[in-house]
């Protein structure tokens, strides 16, 4: 095992924000590596965020934003568990980069399971047509369907998508790293785009 020194430590911390011990255990599970050790971090993240998803969520912000000279606006609602959270910068900075998310990418829903089936059957539908049209074998069909899915979800959910400041990171790790420092669950419950001339004829 690679020695683990205070300075790798550090830096892991000033990069990820995570505790030393945490940082210390990921660099240990790591090997040294410290782009390694951020994936520990960050798949650590998630599995606590996991296990706080059950908790109820009634404190939050409703927060608004308005970009490109008045012609897109984005409401949403971000929950927490408690008002003492709802008001520290980490839970704010949240609300506020889910907001820019939103307005870039126009997603259509915010998790995987509030597609409806109808429009996933006919997602699936399109895609196995589109493979055999292309004269796919018959046994790679379905697993192109799958892959195409996939690509859809991660396109169409907010939670699926990839950050627009790092393609690196899903926003689903952004919410999680709040979770992870707050120590509540936080929850995006709903979300409203608005574009200037939508719409319109």
């Amino acid at each position: 095992m690679a020695e683990i020194n205070a300075k790798d430590v550090k830096d892991l911390r000033d990069r990820t924000q995570a505790g030393f011990m945490e940082c210390k255990h990921a660099l240990e599970e790591a090997n040294g590596d410290t782009e390694r050790a951020i994936d520990v971090l960050r798949k650590q993240g998630l599995a606590k965020a996991e296990k706080k998803a059950a908790r109820v969520t009634n404190q939050g912000v409703i927060y608004s934003y308005i970009h490109g000279g008045g012609r897109i606006g984005v409401m949403l609602e971000l929950n927490c568990e408690t008002d003492f959270v709802a008001r520290t910068e980490e839970f704010k900075s949240l609300a506020h980069e889910l907001a820019l998310q939103i307005c870039a990418t126009d997603p259509r829903w915010i998790v995987r399971e509030d597609v409806p089936q109808g429009v996933i059957e006919r997602e699936k539908g399109i895609y196995c047509d589109q493979a055999k049209a292309s004269g796919k074998p018959e046994k790679v069909v379905d697993k192109i369907v799958e892959g195409k899915l996939e690509k859809f979800f991660e396109e169409s959910c907010l939670v699926e998508q990839q950050y627009i400041r790092d393609d690196k990171v899903r926003v689903k790790e952004l919410i999680a790293n709040v979770i992870h420092k707050t120590g509540e669950n936080v929850r995006l419950r709903r979300f409203m785009r608005y574009q200037l001339g939508e719409e319109l004829e």
